[in-house]
């Protein structure tokens, strides 16, 4: 069973806002963002998050000030992980991110939780569609790999990425598993798979912590 709270927080970019679900007894806390134009309504997010409640662990999916002043075009990087940064201190002050600290999100908010891991103290990172290389352009240079956010993260880390994701498919690393489910960047074409993974994962993180 697990409790709903809904509550604000401050951050210095305006207030965010974090959908908390409170499990009894949590073996540890699952905290997600969302996508760059998305919210915290996206399926894959969902399904993540139940998934996580099933074996043990609150959830929070957390809203960044630019989606909460109702602005769909994302803030600079650098706006995100400070608000990211606030939003997980807030949580963890109020009581409401218990045990092990898991941080994440789709897309954007993967790669706000990557960069953000070491301030945030997390003890993993679980990526939902990691935009590992935005697609060129015609008539354009290839964009940069973001695999440089990914790297230095050194705890464990769990990739769920769709098998024809135009972003392309990040490598897996020492710390760092990925789960290839059907489908594209959206995750929408297999939700059984995504919740496979992350219960899986989250599963041998709470009991190797």
């Amino acid at each position: 069973m697990a409790t709903e709270i809904e509550t604000e927080i401050e951050t210095p970019h305006g207030a965010a806002r974090a959908h908390v679900q409170a499990v009894d007894g949590a073996r540890g806390t699952l905290v997600l963002g969302h996508g760059a134009g998305g919210g915290v309504g996206a399926r894959d997010l969902v399904a993540a998050a139940e998934a996580a409640r099933a074996t043990g662990f609150s959830t929070a999916l957390v809203e960044q000030p630019y989606r909460v002043a109702g602005r769909r075009s994302p803030a600079p990087a650098h706006h995100l992980d400070a608000a990211w940064t606030a939003m997980i201190e807030h949580l963890r002050a109020a009581g409401l991110a218990p045990g092990t600290l898991v941080v994440g999100g789709r897309s954007s908010g993967a790669r706000v939780a990557c960069r953000t891991a070491a301030a945030t103290r997390a003890d993993g990172v679980l990526c939902l569609a990691f935009p590992l290389q935005p697609p060129a352009r015609a008539g354009k240079q290839p964009a940069a790999s973001r695999l440089s956010e990914l790297e230095p993260v050194g705890i464990p880390v769990l990739i769920v990425q769709g098998q024809t994701d135009r972003f392309g498919i990040p490598p897996e690393g020492p710390s760092r598993t990925v789960v290839l489910v059907r489908g594209d960047h959206a995750l929408r074409s297999d939700l059984g798979g995504v919740s496979d993974a992350v219960r899986a994962w989250l599963s041998h993180l709470g009991d190797a912590a």
